[in-house]
């Protein structure tokens, strides 16, 4: 299996694509095709064994303006990898660059499955032991009941492909559980859901999502971006004070020292770097948005990511059941 990877993109580039790559090569035992400078990404590569450089001679940066840095730099790391890909040079394609820039050129370039009306996000979240799928985590602001149907439909086989769900639970994050709750978009999505070919399990709760009582989480790109944020703010202002608390004194540092195996996993739920990135669905090949500031473990896990995406063909079966649907 052939991977791309946008080398400069993200705010460890190259180093972080480098390396990640290196290991996924060892460890996986897949190709990788990084785009970008070359002197800059030759520096990095101790081990050039199954990955090639496409030089590039353009980059496209996080203030750029998305739908003008697809059209002013069509030479540049991100935009030559989606057309690398679209061609099908590669199997897959994974990126930690702009966002905006990457939902464009997925759009515009690699193009969206027929039928699809806006590919989404779908990043994974840690709730009751098991990754549930948040569709969509910020690709778009405004959304149409017609669209949050679509993202059920996606999340949901996205969640059985990948990670082996039977009848995943698919919920609609709203202000309340009951069905007339929300706003009329929220309310007409629900209608909507409910007469899909999917497991929906009805509107979730604020309060309800990392209980794990659903799969897939479906909601606008606003109000789920939202949501991310919030969990890994609150995450990193959970883990500061607790490191304070237990760095207090002599009796707390030593029950840090019997706790830590328990908070070492606790850490690795939350943390972006252990779950790769967030696939971006609708899109007519496997393209995977990892986080802007991953390092080399966090690359590595979106490659690896990027391999079950295109090993469980969930593009294939979103192509079959939007047609059916």
């Amino acid at each position: 299996m052939k991977i791309i990877v946008d080398a400069m993109g993200g705010d460890n580039a190259p180093k972080a694509a480098a390396e990640g790559s290196m290991l996924a090569v060892k460890k996986l035992g897949v190709e990788i095709i990084l785009t970008g400078k070359k002197e800059q990404i030759k520096r990095y590569l101790t081990d050039d064994k199954n990955i090639a450089v496409v030089e590039t001679s353009q980059m496209i940066t996080n203030d750029d303006e998305p739908a003008k840095a697809v059209r002013a730099k069509p030479d540049s790391s991100m935009l030559k990898g989606l057309a690398m890909v679209a061609a099908q040079e590669g199997d897959a394609f994974v990126s930690a660059g702009n966002t905006g820039a990457l939902v464009a050129g997925a759009t515009l370039i690699v193009k969206r499955i027929k039928g699809i009306r806006r590919v989404a996000l779908a990043p994974i979240i840690p709730a009751g032991g098991r990754p549930v799928i948040l569709i969509d985590g910020g690709a778009n602001v405004d959304c149409t009941p017609e669209m949050l149907g679509q993202f059920g439909i996606m999340g949901s086989i996205y969640s059985s492909a990948v990670f082996g769900v039977e009848k995943p639970a698919v919920g609609l994050l709203n202000n309340g559980t009951e069905h007339s709750k929300g706003n009329k978009a929220a309310a007409e999505a629900y209608e909507l859901l409910s007469e899909l070919p999917i497991n929906f399990a009805g509107n979730i709760e604020g309060r309800d999502v990392l209980s794990g009582k659903v799969d897939v989480l479906v909601a606008d790109g606003f109000v789920g971006n939202i949501l991310l944020k919030s969990i890994e703010g609150t995450a990193l202002y959970f883990a500061s004070n607790l490191k304070q608390m237990l760095t207090k004194n002599i009796a707390t540092k030593i029950s840090a020292v019997i706790l830590k195996g328990g908070l070492s996993e606790f850490k690795k739920k939350f943390d972006y770097n252990e779950h790769g990135g967030a696939p971006v669905l609708g899109a007519n090949a496997a393209i995977i948005k990892a986080h802007g500031s991953s390092k080399e473990v966090a690359f590595y896990n979106a490659i690896r990511q990027a391999k079950s995406f295109c090993e469980a063909e969930a593009i294939k079966a979103i192509t079959n059941l939007v047609k059916n649907s």
